[in-house]
C-alpha cells in the first residue's frame, strides 16, 4: 500500500508540483467515502484514489485545472446523470448521491522571475519569498549577483539571454526593473518574440517611458500585438516613492492577479494609456 505522505515528500523532494485530492462529504450511495484520497502528479500519474469511474476520472481532470491556478478547491458532485443541482457538477453516473471534494495545491504559490537585483528587485524578493512564491533574481551586472541576499535562485547572465536558454514558465509573473529601460524593452520584447505565455509582466517606468515603449512595440509587432498580461505603470497606487514602498505596491499587485481579484484598480488603469493602448 502506498502512503501518499511520503510519497508527497520524495515528489516535493524532486520538484513536482502536486494536487492531493480528498473526499470530505458523501451523501447516499457511492464508491467514494470520506477521508479517501488521491494524489496526483500529472495527468497520467496518480497514487491512491477517490472512487473510480466517472469521479475519479473528472477529478483527475479537474486538477489540471488546479495545476494552473495554483491554489486550493471545492467541489460538489451529483452522482446522477439525470439530477441537476444547484452549486453542483452533474457526473454521468447512476449510483445517485453526492461527492464533495477538496482539490489542495501542493507547491508553490507561482513562480516570479525578477529581471534587475538593484533595490526595487531586492525589496520585492523580500517581500515575495515568505508568501511561498518561487523568486528567481536575473542579472548582468556580476557584484549584484554575488552581494544578493535571498530568492531562490540567483542567476548571472545576459538579460534576454536567459530568456533565450530557459524560457519562463506559464502563467508565471515576470517583473522587469533593469538598471537600463533599452534593457526593458529586450527583455518584454523577447518576451513577445518566443511567444511565451506569461501572466504578468510589469515593468518599472515612468509614463514618458512607457508610451516610448509603447509606440515603438506596436511598430515592430503591429497593433494585434498581446499585451493584455502587461502592466506599466506597475503595482497598484498605494503611495510612497522609496524601493520598499514600491515592491509592496507590486507585490500587491501579482497577489491580486493571483486570486483573481477584480476590485482592485490597477496603476495602469489610472492612465491614459489605458484607452490609447489597451
Amino acid at each position: 500500500m502506498v502512503d501518499l505522505y511520503e510519497k508527497i515528500v520524495k515528489m516535493r523532494q524532486e520538484g513536482h508540483d502536486l494536487v492531493l485530492v480528498t473526499v470530505i462529504d458523501k451523501v447516499g450511495e457511492g464508491p467514494s467515502d470520506i477521508g479517501k484520497k488521491m494524489l496526483v502528479v500529472s495527468d497520467e500519474l496518480t497514487f491512491g484514489t477517490v472512487g473510480g469511474g466517472s469521479l475519479e476520472r473528472y477529478a483527475l481532470k479537474r486538477s489540471q485545472d488546479v495545476f494552473k491556478t495554483r491554489t486550493h478547491l471545492t467541489e460538489k458532485y451529483t452522482l446522477d446523470k439525470n439530477l441537476h443541482e444547484p452549486y453542483s457538477v452533474t457526473l454521468p453516473m447512476v449510483c445517485g448521491g453526492s461527492v464533495t471534494l477538496f482539490y489542495e495545491f501542493i507547491g508553490v504559490r507561482n513562480f516570479v522571475y525578477i529581471f534587475g537585483g538593484g533595490h526595487v528587485g531586492a525589496a520585492l524578493c523580500k517581500v515575495l519569498t515568505p508568501l511561498n512564491f518561487h523568486v528567481t533574481i536575473i542579472d548582468e551586472r556580476k557584484n549584484i549577483i554575488d552581494e544578493f541576499v535571498g530568492g531562490d535562485a540567483k542567476v548571472f547572465s545576459k538579460f534576454t539571454n536567459f530568456i533565450d536558454e530557459f524560457g519562463i514558465k506559464d502563467n508565471s509573473f515576470v517583473v522587469v526593473c533593469t538598471p537600463s529601460h533599452l534593457h526593458d524593452y529586450h527583455v518584454i520584447n523577447k518576451i513577445i518574440e518566443k511567444k511565451l505565455h506569461p501572466k504578468y509582466v510589469g515593468m518599472l517606468c515612468s509614463l514618458e517611458k512607457l508610451y516610448e515603449y509603447l509606440d515603438a512595440t506596436y511598430q515592430i509587432f503591429g497593433r494585434d500585438v498581446d499585451l493584455s498580461y502587461f502592466y506599466a505603470p506597475i503595482g497598484l497606487e498605494l503611495g510612497g516613492g522609496s524601493p520598499e514602498d514600491i515592491a509592496l505596491s507590486i507585490a500587491s499587485e501579482i497577489l491580486s492577479l493571483h486570486h483573481g481579484v477584480t476590485s482592485i484598480r490597477h496603476m495602469r488603469e489610472k492612465t491614459d494609456a489605458a484607452s490609447r493602448y489597451w
